[in-house]
């Protein structure tokens, strides 16, 4: 395909930043790279760009500014939220639930708190990837600290019901604090922390065309937290490190736009989407749909497909030889052999777990991309069949 652009699908894994976030951000990385905790003028400066992205963030979640901490990224956020609930409340309880298609920066951590003596539950989820919310009554119990739920996922796309989640928690004790995951869903739902009803909420730049290496935490007031990153005051005594001034404004630049330009965003998604999931299960033969049927349910740019007996990682090397990058699941674990765990959960048949597919578009596609990729992707899948067909 020489002389043709190449087309990225794979919104779900980063984005490229935003030339208006770069702008933005350029200032603190050349006049004002003062070191914000100091007290002389250079300090001031870059204290007031810091000050100002913590009020930008706490706009577009509806919250106050001492209640976001500004992290590393998603997976400290998500790291710091279970950790820092968990050793903060051991005294009065040690069960923690979650789901069993949460990011591993979620599950991973709970394993981790498992070893420290923490009970975890991992609530299963139905074929479209939604949560049981009758197996989490069942699961709340007097010793629940924590309940961490995703907004929405980041390999099918589903939506979750996040404030059924927190209302059912809420009402059996509102001394459980509710956690979620919303890096996915940053840039295409409302963040409103009170509508949604969470204690805390984690999300990251690069995933809403912002930098790489910065994300946040909200932290409702009065919620048990310790710090897990100790040696400074900064954060509120909360997250010890020089702050990362370009990139919290970074941060706050991508998604006051991504908020603003919601409304105009979506829809030019959903319609890409949505010529997707007509097309190509009618394109190429042995595919079903992942994820959620209602489409009003899954993320705006998020369609997800299982080819039945085809490798996904030879589809992924053949698109890319085409001019396309898409994802069989979440970057974070491509390089592992095993299927995906989301996949496994949501009972998608055992001669599809290996063959997903994950196309999340962006704000820079259009629909010639995507009937490019459906014209180069069905000879793509029945090469790879003809290749290596599998036994039956």
């Amino acid at each position: 395909m020489e002389g043709e652009r190449r087309i990225y699908l794979d919104h779900a894994a980063t984005t490229p930043t935003d030339e208006r976030v770069v702008q933005a951000m350029l200032p603190y990385l050349t006049n004002a790279w003062g070191n914000a905790s100091s007290i002389y003028a250079e300090a001031r400066e870059a204290r007031k760009g810091l000050e100002g992205a913590r009020r930008t963030v706490a706009d577009v979640l509806g919250c106050k500014p001492n209640e976001v901490i500004f992290t590393s990224g998603g997976t400290e956020a998500d790291n710091l939220a279970l950790r820092g609930v968990a050793e903060a409340s051991r005294r009065r309880g040690d069960h923690i639930i979650t789901t069993s298609i949460e990011h591993h920066a979620v599950l991973h951590e709970c394993v981790q708190l498992e070893k420290d003596g923490f009970r975890v539950t991992y609530l299963p989820v139905d074929g479209e990837g939604f949560v049981d919310l009758d197996a989490l009554r069942a699961a709340l119990d007097d010793r629940t600290i924590l309940v961490s739920v995703m907004y929405a996922n980041n390999e099918v796309g589903t939506i979750e019901p996040i404030a059924d989640v927190a209302r059912i928690v809420k009402e059996r004790d509102p001394r459980i604090a509710v956690h979620t995951d919303a890096v996915q869903a940053a840039g295409a739902l409302d963040l409103d922390v009170d509508a949604l009803g969470v204690d805390l909420l984690s999300i990251a730049a690069h995933k809403i065309y912002g930098p790489k290496g910065v994300g946040a935490l909200f932290v409702r007031n009065r919620t048990p937290f310790l710090p897990q990153t100790v040696g400074g005051s900064q954060e509120r005594n909360r997250r010890a490190g020089t702050e990362n001034v370009a990139g919290a404004v970074g941060l706050a630049t991508a998604l006051q736009l991504a908020h603003d330009e919601m409304g105009e965003r979506n829809p030019r998604l959903i319609a890409m989407r949505d010529r997707l999931l007509d097309e190509v299960t009618q394109r190429v033969p042995g595919t079903i749909i992942t994820g959620p049927h209602d489409r009003a349910r899954r993320l705006p740019n998020s369609a997800s497909f299982a080819f039945e007996n085809v490798e996904g990682e030879a589809v992924l090397l053949q698109l890319d030889l085409l001019g396309v990058a898409a994802s069989s699941g979440s970057a974070c674990t491509t390089a592992s052999l095993e299927p995906s765990h989301v996949l496994v959960a949501t009972g998608v048949p055992e001669q599809y777990q290996r063959g997903s597919l994950r196309l999340t578009l962006g704000k820079g596609n259009t629909m010639a991309d995507v009937e490019r990729l459906l014209t180069v992707l069905p000879p793509a899948v029945e090469k790879i069949r003809a290749l290596a067909p599998a036994a039956r």
